[in-house]
């Protein structure tokens, strides 16, 4: 069955920073419960992580941008661990390749848990100095720490999906039951052109790259109602999509004919049905849901079959921004798209569900600096060759989505929990 709702997520904008700490941090200790020991080290393909990666790469966090910096008599757990759970950052100094974490036999799991442990009961210690709340440097620091966990408890659920849904044997991560639903009416939302404002202000907490907030023109366009459904994608691949190469961007073709992709991932079809892995084990698919894990190649090609086009970014959040922020989020814990709740009127599934693909190729809003020093790496370094997402998944955190979150990837990535809508000119 689903898991109840996650009461333990807390905004981690809360004035209690120690509870927001703890809950989070609890929180990414919660989705690895179900692993068994043997799944903690496997890395599936390189953009996979091992779970045990993940749990200490967001410790080496806290402790390299907060505690080694702010706190003279912090000790580091291992100097070793300064090397192999650095991600990305050059300017922290050299890091274990991406695509060999799943070598990392040593640490173990119980070194591993140590570790993060250690980077708590420090943490906690600097918590309760005061020191966060009279530096506003060590807050804006802890804040980004526990929102980079958050985007890593997402990672950790699509990596523990590839993971287990490439084992023969298709394990299931925990029971699940998912409902049946049928969808809503796919209608067009028109919506009015003028001078419109794109990003994040300057209250609560938004990353770099949502802000400067900014002014551009935007022409009337209209944009679907909800994500396409699996049904109406099964329609597209029954129609040879895959064989026609007038509907495929060049790379996309390419890739499709070195068979990288030929349907959305963790399809395969058993006695003429078609099913699909999901977090609770193989399922037939749900021709009401959306589809999930397409790339940008088949969003693109989708839209060109049905003779329309991706939205915008700048659309999908001119078309989000008096959505409430709630839908089929980590919390409702079915870890699945599902088909909305009812059939309604307008916008629906603009939070949740899947990251939804948007034309937008993934750059530098007007005004945008970086930060200064290594966490300017965090997100301004790969402002090339990828494509926005917007809108959160079914495994997004419910305190971590707003309509001017910038998710990014590259265009032939399906192991995202990525769908998409449509959109045409008004």
């Amino acid at each position: 069955m689903a898991a109840s709702p996650d009461s333990a997520e807390l905004p981690v904008a809360n004035n209690d920073l120690t509870s927001a700490y703890l809950r989070v941090r609890e929180a990414s200790g919660r989705i690895c419960q179900p692993l068994l020991i043997e799944d903690y080290g496997v890395q599936t393909m390189p953009d996979v992580s091992p779970p045990k990666w993940h749990l200490a790469h967001v410790s080496w966090f806290f402790e390299t941008f907060i505690l080694n910096e702010f706190v003279d008599d912090y000790r580091l757990f291992h100097p070793d661990y300064v090397r192999l759970f650095n991600s990305y950052y050059e300017q922290v100094g050299d890091y274990h390749p991406r695509p060999q974490r799943g070598l990392l036999s040593r640490p173990t799991l119980d070194e591993v848990m140590a570790y993060r442990a250690h980077v708590d009961q420090a943490m906690l210690k600097l918590l309760e100095s005061g020191r966060v709340d009279q530096q506003a440097v060590i807050r804006e620091r802890l804040i980004i720490g526990l929102n980079h966990e958050q985007q890593h408890q997402e990672l950790l659920l699509t990596d523990i999906k590839h993971i287990l849904g490439m084992n023969p044997l298709r394990p299931a991560y925990r029971e699940i039951a998912l409902p049946q639903r049928k969808s809503a009416e796919h209608q067009w939302v028109t919506f009015s052109g003028g001078m419109k404002t794109l990003g994040a202000g300057e209250d609560g907490f938004a990353f770099d790259n949502e802000r400067p907030q900014y002014q551009f023109w935007q022409p009337p366009f209209r944009i679907g109602s909800r994500p396409i459904n699996n049904a109406e994608y099964i329609a597209f691949i029954e129609d040879g999509a895959y064989a026609r190469p007038g509907l495929w961007l060049s790379e996309g073709w390419a890739a499709i004919k070195q068979k990288h992709f030929h349907a959305p991932l963790y399809w395969e079809k058993r006695d003429g049905q078609r099913w699909h892995y999901t977090l609770g084990g193989m399922q037939p698919v749900d021709l009401h849901a959306p589809v999930c894990h397409v790339n940008y190649f088949e969003a693109d090609a989708y839209a060109s079959w049905a003779g329309k086009r991706l939205p915008t970014e700048a659309e999908w959040e001119i078309a989000a921004a008096q959505q409430p922020l709630e839908g089929n989020l980590r919390s409702r814990g079915y870890l699945q798209p599902l088909a909305a709740d009812a059939p309604v009127q307008g916008l629906s599934q603009m939070f949740g569900d899947v990251w939804e693909w948007t034309r937008s190729a993934y750059g530098p809003y007007p005004g945008y600096r970086p930060a200064e020093g290594a966490l300017g790496e965090y997100n301004g370094k790969f402002m090339c060759g990828q494509y926005v997402l917007r809108g959160g998944s079914c495994v997004t955190p419910h305190d971590h989505i707003r309509s001017s979150y910038r998710n990014f990837f590259y265009p032939g990535d399906q192991w995202q929990f990525s769908g998409f809508r449509l959109a045409e000119d008004a």
